[in-house]
């Protein structure tokens, strides 16, 4: 590891020895210090070289350990200051209800920090187990790539910022570079970049292959971006953004008020869209009334809509009186369509774990009750859409309905929980991963944003900032075929990262 940590990006003389002794007097210290800095390369600040440090010092503190216990140690500390600084932002949701909630502002986000942690310090513990270079750079990539899968699913699953999405940068860089997800999903560009990050630690061989990793890279999204185009249906998609702040958002003085803003909002998006055809999308929970049962504000919106679909978020309750988060479809004579219910539900904000003992559940009752899950909604004049409610859009490969494969995706969310923090840009990044991921569009509609079109290889087609009262008017883009991810999902980044860790048991056979 001389070629990075000796006579490298660090250099040499007093600060080499300064750094060298801290991290020898203060492994746990400078495993959280590492982590910290990890966090940095996730978005919106995307500064990616910060992993070139980051994964090699984290080896390097391996060398130190006497064993895997050890080597967990370090690794949880690891992920701790990478999910402290990654998560920060739930404590502004937190801060919303702050007269419930206040104690929860020292505990939260560090609580959560400790367990994510956990997915961190297991495949750090495991790379121990193998030698030092490149046995125990492709081990430590597998393990993570694994465990990062296993985090999916864990406790209903939290997949927030894998390394994958540090490549969602804005432009045509992101465009690029996200394009491999197409094939091998998020998860898979985790367990790239693992292997980039750890190419200072190898040598000479360590920067050609990473040189020849960024090459196919880089040239795979090249030949995507360059396929063809695929054909749009035709119609205009009007998102309206009513940035209601989310201590008003339930304040029944307001209600009428806010209403009208969307009411507003979409009838001069229709008339910015002119004569054409044309769906009018409203984000999670817009309307403060209950549409799936209040005929007098869909006819409302109907009429604002002028003989076009409306998609809105709004809750309904069922026929057990349980609250569902639902998006529901309202048809220009102001019937409703195919009503949509959120089942990938955010523990403790929508419905409290049974086996969590404290009482911190934002809704009382029991909470929401879950829909059946993925589904495509057809509503007369539209293509076929997969609705995806707030953090559903996380989740690769669960997001939509495999055997009726949708045209366009339609992500409502209400991210005004998280103020002006780095979160609505990390969920915002997911979004645009399901949509190069799937090759299917996706239209995302956020309280305070931000909200955005994408096409089917993840670019973006515009966008409505964060804090804003506004709306966008664009073309649906048209669909792709399905890619081997949309086709085999999570199966391709597992066994990638089963692959990685047998080759990288293979290397130490060799030594």
């Amino acid at each position: 590891m001389t070629s990075f940590f000796g006579n490298g990006f660090f250099g040499s003389g007093r600060f080499c020895a300064t750094r060298e002794n801290f991290m020898r007097r203060q492994p746990d210290l400078a495993a959280a210090g590492l982590g910290l800095v990890s966090a940095l390369a996730l978005p919106p600040l995307h500064v990616i070289p910060v992993l070139l440090v980051a994964i090699p010092g984290l080896l390097r503190l391996l060398q130190n350990t006497s064993g895997p216990r050890q080597a967990l140690r370090r690794g949880w500390w690891f992920g701790f200051g990478h999910h402290v600084i990654g998560l920060y932002w739930i404590t502004e949701a937190i801060l919303v209800e702050a007269a419930r909630f206040w104690w929860l502002v020292p505990l939260a986000v560090p609580a959560l920090a400790a367990v994510l942690a956990l997915f961190i310090a297991a495949p750090v513990a495991a790379a121990r187990l193998l030698p030092e270079g490149w046995s125990r750079a492709f081990g430590l990539a597998g393990a993570w790539v694994l465990a990062d899968l296993a985090r999916q699913f864990f406790l209903t699953g939290f997949p927030w910022n894998p390394w994958g999405s540090v490549w969602a940068l804005p432009g045509p860089a992101g465009d690029l570079l996200l394009q491999p997800a197409a094939l091998i999903g998020v998860h898979g560009l985790t367990l790239v970049t693992l292997l980039l990050a750890a190419a200072p630690t190898l040598g000479r061989r360590g920067a050609i292959f990473a040189v020849c990793l960024l090459a196919v890279w880089l040239g795979t999204g090249a030949v995507r971006l360059s396929g063809p185009e695929p054909a749009a249906p035709g119609l205009l998609v009007v998102l309206a953004q009513g940035n209601v702040e989310q201590e008003k958002k339930w304040d029944q003085a307001r209600a009428i008020a806010i209403f009208d803003r969307y009411l507003d909002l979409t009838a001069q998006g229709l008339a910015q869209a002119g004569a054409r055809p044309a769906v009018v999308v409203w984000p999670e929970t817009a309307s403060p009334f209950q549409l799936a049962t209040d005929l007098a504000a869909r006819l409302t919106i109907a009429e604002a809509a002028g003989g076009h679909t409306v998609l809105a978020g709004s809750v309904r309750f069922d026929t057990e009186g349980r609250p569902r988060n639902s998006l529901i479809p309202v048809l220009p004579n102001g019937a409703l369509g195919k009503i949509y219910d959120k089942w990938h539900l955010v523990p403790f904000g929508e419905y409290q774990p049974d086996w969590f003992p404290l009482p911190i559940q934002v809704v009382p009752g029991g909470g929401f009750a879950a829909g059946p899950g993925p589904r495509t909604i057809l509503v007369p004049g539209l293509p076929p859409f997969g609705p995806l409610i707030c953090y559903e859009a996380i989740f690769p490969e669960e997001i939509i309905d495999r055997a009726d494969r949708p045209a366009w995706l339609v992500n409502v969310t209400n991210d005004a929980w998280f103020g002006q923090s780095t979160g609505p840009y990390q969920h915002l990044a997911a979004a645009r991963l399901r949509a190069a991921e799937e090759g299917i569009p996706l239209v995302r509609a956020a309280n305070t944003g931000i909200s955005a079109i994408f096409d089917a290889k993840g670019r973006e087609q515009g966008r409505l900032q964060l804090g804003i009262t506004g709306f966008l008017v664009r073309e649906l883009p048209g669909p792709l075929p399905p890619g081997p991810f949309a086709r085999w999902g999570l199966a391709i980044p597992a066994l990638l990262a089963l692959g990685a860790g047998m080759m990288g048991i293979a290397f130490g056979r060799r030594l």
